[in-house]
């Protein structure tokens, strides 16, 4: 196909639309095409590269914003999966980038590998997860872009390209929005299996607040989360442990989470939805239900929850030190305002990271998220709780959503120009500049 005119209906559809997992982003394509793999890639891109096509590719929709949209051709890339190549001594395992995380979990623990930290959702491809800047929760922990060793990075021209450590290409494509071109493959970091340990807990936010760094420094993992009008926080703390497995039972599962927490706590927020005034109520009766309570299992069965609650998110990563005023900052603006939001609000750390673009760029990261049931709407409140998070030089998830530009965003990233340096080598054209990434990146 390359050097024809390009006609991506020989192998893809046409008229098809396509939204994210909340169902808040939807576009209708020109071409929408799922690849068999990466030959048929490279014909795809190559022809529409020269063809001065928009390039956007799509994983399993897990981002809130706009990065995946097009209104040209989209490339579904979730065949190009499983793992290519494990070098055990090592823990160097290359992996398609489609390939879904949960998938990719449980192939590592079948080598007697793993991560060495997760994020809540594992549902994202690896691609996906990369790009926008993914993490898990720990203070000595990067986020997952920081696990990549090397990356093929299919250009407009339909031709691969190797990035290693040492180069800048590398530290851009770790964290790129999708604005380098198509993730073929990636090779990451792995360590041996582990077990975790978690305990749930609720405890008062102001305890929590005031003993953040001792807490997050004296767990490997910790993370808690808060309902607004209430003062209790339940805090997850997961460490490595040599304790024989003790999981959760089927019975015990089903019931907490698909049941309870996902089942009617979905009907309990379309109901908050349509009388926003029993909100605090309905948080105060939610805090009721938090108990002590404890698992010992497979590191990536722990890491990951079940969700079935289809909502929309704003997190912000701020410095370390700013994370526990600015949480109080936003409860107060939350319950002063009496914004309707019944979701709980949600803190994590992780160690800085090199990537050019990262969230946790060069510091050390306390992150707070923010959520609104998909039903209900969020903008108005997000916004207000932004101007905060800027206060403190915070940084969007670029794959969740905020009302940045990247005017504004440029000062809070101190490699912004190297990245865009890179940007400009790897594909000069913009063929893999769609509306987001424009809007957030620039022309």
């Amino acid at each position: 196909m390359v050097g024809e005119k390009f006609d991506a209906r020989k192998v893809g559809t046409t008229g098809l639309s396509w939204s994210n997992w909340s169902g808040h982003q939807h576009c209708q394509p020109l071409d929408f095409v799922k690849v068999s793999g990466v030959g048929e890639l490279s014909e795809i891109v190559g022809a529409a590269g020269a063809a001065g096509r928009q390039i956007t590719t799509v994983g399993s929709g897990h981002s809130f914003t706009a990065t995946a949209l097009s209104d040209d051709l989209l490339l579904d890339i979730t065949s190009i999966a499983g793992v290519i190549s494990v070098d055990r001594a090592s823990g160097l395992v290359e992996v398609g980038a489609g390939t879904i995380l949960a998938d990719l979990n449980r192939e590592l623990d079948r080598l007697g590998l793993a991560m060495p930290n997760l994020g809540d959702i594992d549902r994202q491809t690896v691609a996906g997860a990369v790009s926008t800047g993914t993490h898990g929760t720990g203070s000595a922990l990067p986020n997952i872009s920081a696990q990549i060793e090397q990356v093929k990075l299919m250009n407009s021209k339909g031709e691969v390209e190797e990035f290693s450590p040492g180069s800048d290409e590398l530290l851009a494509a770790r964290v790129a929005v999708g604005s380098l071109g198509v993730l073929v493959s990636i090779t990451l970091r792995t360590v041996p299996a582990f077990n975790l340990h978690r305990v749930d807990a609720p405890m008062d936010l102001d305890e929590v607040l005031a003993d953040f760094e001792r807490i997050t420094e004296e767990n490997e993992h910790f993370e808690f989360f808060v309902f607004p009008y209430t003062r209790t926080a339940l805090t997850l703390s997961r460490n490595r442990t040599d304790r024989p497995l003790a999981p959760r039972s089927q019975a015990d599962r089903f019931l907490g989470d698909v049941v309870l927490e996902n089942g009617l706590g979905d009907l309990a927020l379309r109901l908050t939805g349509r009388f926003p005034s029993i909100i605090p109520k309905m948080a105060r009766y939610s805090t009721g239900f938090m108990s002590q309570s404890e698992q010992i299992d497979r590191s990536h069965r722990v890491f990951a929850n079940y969700r079935t609650i289809r909502f929309n998110e704003m997190e912000y990563a701020l410095p370390v030190e700013a994370g526990p005023v600015a949480l109080s900052r936003v409860m107060e603006l939350i319950e002063g305002e009496g914004f309707p939001l019944a979701m709980p609000i949600e803190c994590r750390v992780s160690a800085g990271d090199d990537a050019l673009i990262s969230q946790a760029h060069g510091r050390p990261t306390a992150y707070i998220a923010v959520h609104q049931h998909q039903t209900v709407e969020y903008e108005p409140y997000f916004r207000e709780i932004e101007k905060i998070f800027r206060e403190y030089d915070g940084r969007p998830h670029w794959g969740k959503l905020h009302f940045r530009e990247a005017a504004d965003l440029a000062p809070s990233f101190s490699r912004w120009t190297d990245f865009q340096a890179v940007r400009d080598r790897l594909d000069p054209d913009r063929n893999f500049s769609n509306a987001y990434v424009t809007k957030v990146l620039g022309a």
